[in-house]
């Protein structure tokens, strides 16, 4: 049985292979804008499903599709587009709790699980020139809240309450979960 990844991201392969889940590649490319008045818990959701679906136009076999996201005062923190838009979102978690949503979409032999998991992290105050100094590393680019707690940015976290895996970028435990509920694993570990 093969197992596809529906996703770019490095940080996800690196832990469904910590899990020593056996998987292949493939890069879905759908629109993933926000749609009006949806919902952060509801956006991460559909785009995730909407990876798998499109993964599964073309390929047989498990499909896991995930998408991430930071939300702080109900508004969405994507990638960054550019350094002063990082440090924007940068200046805008300092000293505070935000939250980190991953949706995941597991599909195999017409069973399907759809998921959203939530990490509460809170930030320590970052001074400006901390701020600029890890934007200037190019740590924050293509990060979902322009940051990787997997990297430097772990320093600026002082409590996290939640899946860890899932502020990198995939919930390990629920992936699993999903994994043996669709019947893409029979048995773990």
């Amino acid at each position: 049985m093969s197992l596809w990844l529906a996703s770019a991201s490095p940080r996800r392969r690196e832990i469904l292979g910590s899990l020593g889940i056996a998987f292949q590649v493939h890069v879905t490319d759908i629109d993933e804008s926000e749609l009006p008045n949806e919902d952060p818990i509801g956006y991460v959701g559909r785009v995730a499903r909407n990876k798998r679906s499109a993964a599964a136009e073309v390929l047989d076999g498990a499909i896991l599709a995930a998408d991430t996201t930071v939300t702080i005062d109900g508004r969405v923190l994507a990638k960054p587009q550019d350094d002063d838009d990082a440090r924007e979102m940068l200046r805008l978690l300092s000293g505070r709790i935000h939250h980190v949503h991953t949706g995941i979409s597991i599909g195999h032999g017409g069973r399907f699980v759809d998921r959203v998991v939530s990490t509460e992290v809170v930030f320590a105050t970052l001074s400006d020139s901390m701020i600029d100094r890890y934007v200037a590393s190019g740590e924050p680019q293509g990060k979902a809240g322009a940051y990787a707690i997997q990297g430097i940015a772990a320093g600026f976290v002082t409590d996290l309450r939640g899946s860890y895996s899932n502020v990198v970028g995939l919930p390990a435990r629920e992936v699993v979960e999903g994994l043996l509920e669709v019947g893409a694993l029979t048995s773990w570990p």
